[in-house]
């Protein structure tokens, strides 16, 4: 009797110290057990009516579930409560997902950890109801920025071309007061251009014409260099040209664990988000405490208490 207690007083010893091992990681979180689970739903929708005010009209609360309502009538489920392993989450991920991790908008001097990719997962019923359903329907939408060194095609839908065209002329300007930024910049690599992610079955951003490859260096893609190497060209990269973009709603793809130094990518909700509601745990009297004061985004909050009480 006394070794049988003995053995399961090991064999509990030995599972708790396995567990303590385990890395953690903000995706091996299960949203619902998430104290602030609520709290954050409603700053997410809150962020995707901001960044999407001329397509999202409304939310629904059905059956427990949360959907967003899109100006052609689709409804988009927020969060599907499924668990989902971090392939799983970039290969069909949620709004939610989507959402989840937080873009660090402040300065940064190293890598991201591996699996911290802040804006790699997208939602692509999102995207077609924002930017095109089709390949046909993206190039109607497709028009040609200008700038002082070359023009090349974009999206004009939610204010994606005019936010490249508005920070394309303060990279300018800046490359007037320091030439060594022109490198970085120019030539373009690539913009619109309708393909496949490489080595997978999703549209790339550059299908819906919302991103854009600046000036291409080896070490700037996670699968052509070592991380070594590519953290060595992240701490050479100009923050003046990181800065410029993120104030005009975009992310920079050098703040993914899965590095991509030359890509920038209009996502405003996540720019959003970051701005406002940077503190994943973060809790204060009312959830939209920090967002501006105005009737718009007034509105948008009375549609998310009215939906969700």
């Amino acid at each position: 009797m006394l070794r049988k207690i003995v053995f399961c007083w090991m064999i509990g010893i030995v599972t708790l110290i396995g567990c303590s091992l385990q890395p953690y990681t903000k995706n091996m979180i299960y949203p619902q057990e998430d104290t602030y689970y609520e709290e954050n739903m409603k700053r997410d929708l809150l962020c995707l009516m901001m960044a999407y005010p001329e397509y999202i009209i409304n939310i629904e609360k059905k059956d427990e579930n949360v959907y967003i309502i899109m100006k052609s009538g689709k409804k988009i489920l927020y969060d599907d409560k499924r668990k989902k392993s971090y392939p799983e989450k970039i290969d069909n991920g949620d709004l939610q997902d989507m959402m989840e991790e937080i873009y660090p908008i402040d300065q940064i001097d190293h890598l991201m950890e591996e699996n911290f990719d802040p804006g790699r997962i997208r939602h692509y019923d999102l995207m077609k109801e924002v930017y095109g359903q089709t390949k046909d329907d993206v190039e109607k939408n497709i028009i040609n920025v200008q700038t002082k060194y070359q023009k090349f095609p974009f999206n004009k839908n939610n204010q994606a071309a005019k936010a490249l065209k508005e920070a394309m002329d303060e990279i300018e300007k800046l490359i007037e007061k320091n030439k060594q930024i022109y490198s970085f910049v120019y030539p373009i690599s690539g913009t619109f251009n309708y393909r496949l992610i490489l080595g997978t079955y999703r549209l790339s951003p550059h299908s819906f014409g919302t991103a854009i490859d600046l000036a291409r260096d080896k070490r700037d893609y996670w699968k052509w260099t070592t991380r070594k190497e590519g953290e060595k060209r992240l701490l050479s990269y100009p923050k003046e040209i990181v800065t410029i973009f993120e104030n005009n709603n975009f992310i920079w793809g050098g703040k993914w664990g899965h590095f991509d130094i030359l890509h920038f990518e209009y996502r405003p909700e996540l720019i959003l988000k970051s701005k406002y509601f940077g503190d994943y745990h973060k809790t204060t009297k009312i959830w939209y405490e920090g967002v501006p004061n105005n009737e718009g985004i007034k509105k948008y909050i009375t549609k998310i208490e009215n939906a969700l009480q």
